[in-house]
């Protein structure tokens, strides 16, 4: 069981599990730091620090890398761990966004909170689809324009373009809105064409 396991594990995740496991740290653990380092992240980005706020972002991604790379190398992988990581990956997006909703960013074409809305919404929406597709329709669907993964690189991408211009951050962060709710529509249209087949 345990080297099926590690067979699912790309290369990088293997290494990153066996790394990391040797560290006194439960998946869960892991998990719960990728929750403080997103909150770490949003009050730098209320201070205007984007060095720092994309700094605590980018562990926060990490550790979501670690947490199940770790769980899958140790051979406790569970759907209760697995649960709870897909929960904690939606509280440090809305965290981070909500950090973005103090910040003083200035107008592009519409107001910038409502900008951060619709990318909470789309990217909301775009796990949503998957996990309504499975429950209603017992139907496995994924992929899209923008999928998580690539979201949390455009935000990070953001962050550190925040550095230099709020304006450019912005545009970045709208980028993101209207790509992860192509995507939520992508993973909708998919759902009823794997339906037909």
């Amino acid at each position: 069981m345990l080297y099926k396991n590690r067979q699912k594990l790309s290369k990088q995740n293997e290494k990153i599990g066996k790394t990391f496991s040797k560290l006194p740290l439960s998946p869960n653990q892991w998990t719960l730091i990728s929750l403080l380092a997103a909150v770490a992240s949003a009050y730098f980005i209320t201070q205007n620090n984007y060095i720092c706020a994309a700094v605590f972002f980018a562990i926060a991604a990490l550790c979501d890398v670690i947490d199940g790379s770790v769980a899958r190398y140790r051979n406790i992988a569970s759907p209760k761990g697995g649960h709870i990581d897909n929960i904690a990956d939606r509280y440090v997006e809305l965290i981070v966004i909500l950090g973005l909703m103090f910040a003083s960013l200035p107008l592009y074409y519409i107001d910038s909170r409502v900008w951060l809305l619709l990318l909470l919404f789309g990217s909301m929406m775009t796990t949503y689809a998957k996990a309504s597709a499975a429950e209603q329709m017992n139907k496995q669907i994924k992929g899209g324009i923008l999928e998580r993964g690539e979201r949390m690189i455009l935000i990070f991408v953001g962050l550190l373009a925040g550095i230099v211009s709020k304006d450019l951050l912005l545009a970045i962060i709208s980028l993101a809105a209207v790509l992860s709710n192509i995507t939520a529509a992508q993973r909708i249209i998919m759902s009823f064409k794997t339906e037909k087949k």
